[in-house]
Formats: C-alpha cells, sequence, structure tokens
C-alpha cells in the first residue's frame, strides 16, 4: 500500500468583501481557492481557512500525478507488476466511482486517458500532434485494459492514472464535509471556480460569477446560489489554435482527439460538487449534444457556445 504523506497547510490571506463578507484565501492544485464567510473574527476566520486549505493540500499531496511521493506515483511505479498493487480505502473509492463514470459514459470519461499529455501541450500555441503520434497513444487508453480487483489494482506496462478530472471538485466536498462537521453558520468553499454552499447568508443567496470564455476575470452571468454545488467546464485557458481551428483541452478518450463542437463553457448545479464536475466534463464530451445530453439528465445548467 502507498505511503501517505502530510503536507503543510497553504499561506492564508484574509480579506473584507463587500463590508458583510470574509475571504480566506490560498493557492492549490495550480488555482486560486478560497473560503467565504459572513464577517468574523480574524482568528476565527484563518481557523476555519485553515481546515479548508489543510484537506486541499493533503488531497493534492496524496494524489496529484506531479508529486513523486503520492499515490499515483506509487501506482505508476507498479506498472507492469504481476503481482499489482494494495491501495487504501480512499483511493479504492475513486477508482470505484471512475470505473462507473467509464461505465455510465461508454468510455467517454476515462482517467486513463492522461497518456495522451504525450501528445497534447495545451499551451495556446500552433502545435497540433501528428495523428501518427495520438495513434500510437490509444493502445494505453482505455479503462477496462486495468485489472481492478478492489484494493488491489494491476496497471499494464506503459499505461497511467490520472485522477486530475475529478480531483478539485472532490476535494471541494471533502473540505466541505470537514468544515460542515464543525460549522453550522453560513460558508461557500471555492476551488478555481468549482464550488460548494451548505446555506444562504443573511443577506441572501451567494453571487457566484460564470466567467466569460473569451475574457478572463469578466463574467458571462451571475448566479445566485443557496446551498448545494456549482462546477464549470471549459477550454479557456487551455487550447490549442491553428489555422483558425480551437482544440481544447478535453479530448475523447476513444479518438485522442479534442471534441468537435463542444461548447466554450459548461456549468452544472448539483448536491454535490463531485456529481456537478463529472456532469459538466460530459457534457463537453457530447460536443453539439451538450444541451440535450444536461437537459436529459433534469440538472439545472448553463451552457456557454
Amino acid at each position: 500500500m502507498p505511503a501517505t504523506t502530510t503536507a503543510p497547510v497553504p499561506a492564508l490571506e484574509l480579506e473584507v468583501r463587500g463590508g458583510d463578507l470574509v475571504a480566506v484565501s490560498f493557492g492549490a492544485m495550480a488555482s486560486p481557492c478560497e473560503l467565504l464567510l459572513p464577517a468574523t473574527d480574524r482568528d476565527a476566520a484563518l481557523s476555519l481557512g485553515a481546515i479548508v486549505a489543510g484537506e486541499a493540500r493533503r488531497i493534492e499531496t496524496k494524489f496529484s500525478r506531479y508529486r513523486e511521493d503520492g499515490v499515483v506515483a506509487a501506482i505508476l511505479a507498479s506498472r507492469g507488476d504481476p503481482r499489482g498493487i494494495e491501495v487504501d480505502a480512499e483511493t479504492a473509492s475513486l477508482i470505484d466511482f471512475a470505473r462507473d463514470c467509464y461505465e455510465l459514459s461508454d468510455g467517454l470519461f476515462d482517467i486513463t486517458s492522461g497518456v495522451l499529455r504525450r501528445a497534447w501541450k495545451f499551451d495556446g500555441s500552433a502545435r497540433v500532434p501528428d495523428p501518427a503520434t495520438v495513434a500510437s497513444l490509444l493502445p494505453l487508453v482505455g479503462f477496462d485494459k486495468l485489472r481492478w480487483e478492489s484494493p488491489r489494482l494491476y496497471l499494464p506496462a506503459g499505461m497511467e492514472l490520472d485522477f486530475g478530472g475529478i480531483g478539485k471538485e472532490y476535494a471541494v466536498d471533502r473540505a466541505f464535509e470537514k468544515l460542515a462537521r464543525s460549522r453550522d453558520a453560513p460558508f461557500l468553499v471555492n476551488f478555481g471556480g468549482d464550488l460548494r454552499a451548505n446555506r444562504p447568508t443573511a443577506r441572501g443567496p451567494w453571487q457566484v460569477g460564470v466567467e466569460r470564455p473569451d475574457a478572463e476575470g469578466r463574467a458571462a452571468m451571475i448566479l445566485e446560489l443557496e446551498r448545494g454545488a456549482l462546477a464549470t467546464s471549459g477550454d479557456a485557458r487551455r487550447y490549442v489554435l491553428k489555422d483558425g481551428v480551437r482544440y481544447g483541452h478535453i479530448l475523447d478518450p476513444r479518438t485522442g482527439w479534442s471534441v468537435r463542437d463542444a461548447p466554450r463553457s459548461v456549468t452544472v448545479a448539483a448536491a454535490s460538487c463531485t456529481e456537478a464536475g463529472l456532469l459538466s466534463t460530459l457534457a463537453m464530451l457530447k460536443g453539439s449534444g451538450a444541451e440535450a445530453f444536461l437537459e436529459g439528465q433534469d440538472v439545472i445548467h448553463w451552457v456557454l457556445r
């Protein structure tokens, strides 16, 4: 079983907003993160912020593909080993969830598709990979090629696992649940635009801006959220642009190529951030069928094209 590591709590910053809210901000998972609270004293706000930031950093440390001391590194080190690797209960639950997503989406949602990063660099450049390079990676993609006998995982040589498609939303839910056990008053956890609130403030619903895909920092709409979660998927920052064609970072794992006719942005409301994130990503993967898919799921949603 992979060893666990203890991560330091990120540096916290406190900001008063609008006179009746305070934000405890920090960086984690390559995103700006914050805890929003009705105005309270500095020490109390920072103490609550430390709970949220600590959980965010714990999950990032454990599941990031960029760390050499986390679960993903241990799994990758076991590739090709016929004995496989035994994972802890939390990791097993995430793999179970990923398997269910893969099966329910007919292979569209696949945590083994991260290997396609060897071909794609979504840095805003015009570098589109050679089709032969993409095709050469497809034999290494497919959850059905794994052997998952919980809690033991057998990962074939050359394949990868990447929890990035569910990690941030999962971290929001875990931080939310941890804070909810010690606080009944209103709060909102926001990790890079994926967020969850427990109840409205005394002045009413939380005001949430959804960013315009073509104008960073400018809101396309303002949503009102009383409780529950919102998650947004889109291609505003990670893309390739060549000959007027935009290739977004959300790839169809069955082809290795960007989804054609995908929306620029999809926002979904759900009870949990994990559910909202899954549905927004699946909608992007549906391309021109995004709206029809979301209407079929009977969820509140907003699609920007």
